[in-house]
């Protein structure tokens, strides 16, 4: 499978594969073919940057005119692992990749069979969720194969290990701005770098995918709850108190209570998860899923 991976990407054609957040649509970053075939497949607008992987520090540095020592000790820390690192692009990146922007956003994936197709093929990936634009993020090959079907290769790596996206940071010489929660969370962040005088803040910004108002949604509507309404006609998920655990069920759940006999989804909350770090990307994800919300009203 990774043989015929390899021949579709340099080939120009992009593949499903398996990383340790979600599964990516998967192209070379070289060919304008396979990044238009990604925007195209996902029918997801130019406008919205898509994320390069990498094999780790050698491949991530050609990509960025300031990789500074802030990098170095966050990729140590944290790679390969789910925190993408947005920086200054290099002339080399596609404008189409990063949407006109002058930044790039690279990680290195926590996934034996993501890092083997891009070692085998020796160039970085663009890998945006596998999946619809805006609507929910898949975790296994089925996810993959709903969305698309036998129209695009797919990989299996079985159920991703963390199960919802990186977190998205800017690197900036003396500050570090968190765009996109994840389960790397600002504490950790700044546990790993040296210069404690390097402020670090969260910020939604357009450099970031996810930043829309309305992301990862199902087809019907989503309400969160401060507990459960016992209404009829209902799916109910009770978010499990191990943010660990509930990222990985998440982009499940909202895929399995979309396909029952319901008429709408309950996500039932602890109103200690707002005040909770660890909780602060998968809150992200469902306040973008919501269509109507009584947990933080």
């Amino acid at each position: 499978m990774i043989n015929k991976a390899k021949e579709l990407i340099l080939n120009e054609d992009i593949v499903a594969i398996p990383t340790e957040t979600v599964y990516g649509l998967a192209g070379s970053i070289y060919s304008a073919v396979a990044v238009e075939k990604i925007f195209k497949t996902k029918e997801r607008p130019f406008f919205d940057p898509l994320i390069v992987h990498v094999t780790g520090v050698e491949m991530a540095k050609p990509l960025t005119t300031n990789w500074n020592q802030t990098c170095d000790e966050l990729a140590k820390a944290f790679w390969p692992g789910p925190l993408t690192l947005v920086l200054p692009k290099d002339e080399s990146v596609s404008d189409m990749i990063t949407s006109g922007l002058p930044s790039v956003g690279i990680r290195c994936p926590n996934h034996p069979i993501a890092l083997e197709i891009i070692k085998s093929t020796n160039t970085p990936l663009a890998a945006p969720s596998a999946n619809k634009f805006t609507k929910t993020s898949p975790t296994s090959k089925e996810h993959v194969y709903a969305e698309f079907g036998d129209d695009i290769y797919i990989i299996d790596g079985g159920q991703c290990d963390i199960g919802i996206e990186s977190t998205v940071i800017g690197v900036f010489d003396n500050e570090i701005k968190i765009y996109r929660p994840g389960m790397i969370n600002s504490c950790e962040i700044k546990e790993a770098i040296t210069d404690k005088n390097i402020k670090v803040s969260y910020q939604e910004s357009p450099v970031s995918p996810g930043a829309l108002k309305h992301h990862y949604m199902p087809k019907k509507k989503v309400t969160l709850l401060k507990e459960a309404s016992n209404l009829p006609n209902v799916s109910t998920w009770i978010v499990p108190k191990s943010p660990q655990i509930a990222a990985r069920e998440l982009y499940s759940r909202l895929r399995m209570m979309d396909e029952e006999n319901t008429e709408e989804i309950h996500i039932v909350l602890d109103e200690n998860f707002k005040s909770q770090e660890t909780f602060k990307g998968i809150l992200n994800r469902l306040d973008k899923a919501k269509t109507f919300d009584h947990y933080f009203v």
